[in-house]
């Protein structure tokens, strides 16, 4: 492995990151994007700067690198003569961002914006041989003690919040077998992998009228909204309960 201590967040460093691996191994083959921090905090006690660190790192620091990954790429496939080149971008997003986290809005909304980033550029770099897809892991690590602080190791066997749980994923994503694999959300845990499926549309109303008015919007959706079940919203937290059988 080649070293570096920089900041992906920070554009300039991130290039430079891209630069040193392409000039040390003569090409980038894969790229997985994992750095993060947490600053958790009520959105009414949130601080700017608690906002933006947590963005900055998470969802700026995915773009950086994958914008010097992604030219990259595109070069050697151009320098080919339009040859598809191997390329693989393993994104990590989170669970948060699924279900919601009162707590932590910065770090959900980072995830979900990784999210669009992934499945966008698996879309821009497909022509050239490059998949990218995205994980949700729930892993033990130095960032997250404090959230599995009551989910106590087992006395005995692996924990199943061991990252080992995790690395055969990203291993298998970055690996030639998965090459049909593109724009792609999984979530991994505790010996389980889980394919989540993209929203669909659950329901659609049509005005009569050229467009939509107050009164014509209340029949139509206040009534739906009457018969689903009191609570539920677009977060999907039934995804926290995902767990090996």
């Amino acid at each position: 492995a080649v070293a570096h201590t920089g900041d992906v967040a920070d554009f300039a460093q991130a290039r430079d990151l891209i630069t040193l691996a392409t000039t040390h191994y003569g090409k980038l083959d894969i790229l997985v994007n994992n750095a993060g921090i947490l600053r958790d905090r009520m959105v009414f006690s949130m601080t700017e700067d608690e906002w933006d660190s947590v963005i900055r790192v998470h969802l700026k620091g995915h773009f950086n690198t994958t914008r010097f990954a992604a030219a990259h790429w595109r070069d050697r496939a151009k320098a080919a003569g339009g040859e598809k080149v191997y390329g693989r971008i393993v994104n990590t997003s989170s669970e948060a961002f699924l279900a919601g986290s009162a707590g932590q809005p910065n770090y959900a909304a980072a995830k979900g914006g990784i999210v669009g980033l992934t499945t966008s550029t698996a879309l821009a770099l497909a022509k050239y041989g490059v998949t990218a897809n995205v994980i949700c892991p729930r892993a033990r690590t130095r960032m997250t003690e404090d959230v599995f602080a009551g989910f106590e190791q087992p006395a005995e066997g692996l924990d199943p919040l061991a990252p080992e749980h995790v690395a055969p994923l990203v291993g298998y994503l970055a690996s030639p077998a998965a090459a049909r694999i593109n724009g792609q959300l999984l979530v991994v845990h505790g010996g389980m992998v889980a394919i989540v499926e993209r929203p669909r549309v659950q329901a659609k109303f049509d005005s009569k009228q050229e467009t939509f008015d107050y009164a014509e919007l209340d029949g139509l959706l206040t009534p739906h909204y009457a018969d689903r079940p009191p609570g539920e919203t677009f977060a999907a937290a039934e995804v926290l309960g995902l767990k090996r059988q």
